[in-house]
């Protein structure tokens, strides 16, 4: 099933303009009320130029990235993502990924976790994903999606 895909294959990327309404509703849906994300005045008195993204609202965006190009057959299995930079209103956030190990499994063989019919086959994918921003290099991780048989892109 992963013949549709190479280690080293490259996604294309993901460019993201990083807007003060972007990181106020990525906050507020992942309750994070922390000044820093939605008080600007707040922010720079505890040394920020500005409000800045949260992880959880990244870790969603890196999410996206990858079932938006392997499409609605696409599970997410693993996120593990490292920030760096901050991302502030007014840039853009530019994800880029590349595929860096490929599995076929028998559901029968793995625990997958979600409901899916005996026998039934998936292609575990892992993809190396970074983000840059104006600033540098705002997020480095890795995602392992499962795909089922009948899907891919």
């Amino acid at each position: 099933m992963t013949e549709a895909y190479r280690v080293g294959d490259e996604l294309p990327p993901l460019e993201i303009p990083v807007t003060r309404t972007l990181i106020v509703a990525g906050a507020i849906a992942s309750r994070d009320y922390q000044d820093v994300h939605h008080d600007a005045e707040l922010a720079r008195e505890k040394g920020s130029p500005d409000i800045f993204m949260n992880i959880l609202t990244t870790n969603g965006l890196v999410g996206r990235y990858i079932t938006d190009h392997f499409g609605s057959a696409a599970v997410l299995r693993k996120v593990a993502i490292r920030l760096g930079a901050p991302n502030y209103p007014g840039d853009v956030l530019r994800l880029t990924g590349r595929i860096v190990a490929l599995e076929d499994v028998a559901l029968r063989d793995v625990a997958l976790g979600d409901v899916a019919l005996e026998g039934e086959n998936r292609s575990l994918i892992e993809v190396a994903v970074v983000g840059d921003n104006g600033i540098g290099r705002h997020v480095t991780g890795k995602v392992t999606v499962a795909i089922t048989e009948e899907g891919g892109a």
